[in-house]
């Protein structure tokens, strides 16, 4: 079962430390290749911690594991990672201020037995 959530990106000092290992380091995917759900909609939607997930939208779709979020209640709402496995959803429109508008992205959840997508598959999108 799929749900619409929205998706807010960040920055990430972990994932920033675990990048000068390489980009292609099995750390800089854990680090990055995430996504923070709220409990509720984890329950929800069946999905349990550190299993993996699809997102998808009119822009692309990514297979990242889910984490759940111990800050705070936030249905609805998802928190990921800015990294090359988010800019996957990310839509070629800008927003108003006229850049690129990556920190909302609608995008469709499920759970998945599929492979987490590795970087060198996205590299190759990005290729096409």
């Amino acid at each position: 079962m799929a749900e619409e959530i929205e998706v807010v990106t960040f920055q990430d000092i972990f994932q920033y430390e675990a990048q000068k290992k390489g980009r292609y380091s099995e750390e800089f995917r854990k680090a990055s290749a995430l996504v923070f759900l709220d409990q509720g909609d984890m329950g929800k939607l069946g999905i349990k911690d550190g299993e993996r997930v699809k997102m998808e939208n009119d822009a692309g779709s990514v297979v990242v594991a889910a984490k759940a979020s111990v800050d705070f209640a936030h249905p609805g709402l998802a928190f990921m990672v800015s990294s090359p496995w988010a800019n996957q959803l990310a839509a070629d429109q800008v927003c108003q201020a006229g850049v690129s508008d990556f920190k909302r992205i609608k995008a469709s959840i499920s759970a998945t037995g599929d492979d987490q997508t590795e970087m060198e598959d996205l590299v190759q999108r990005m290729k096409a």
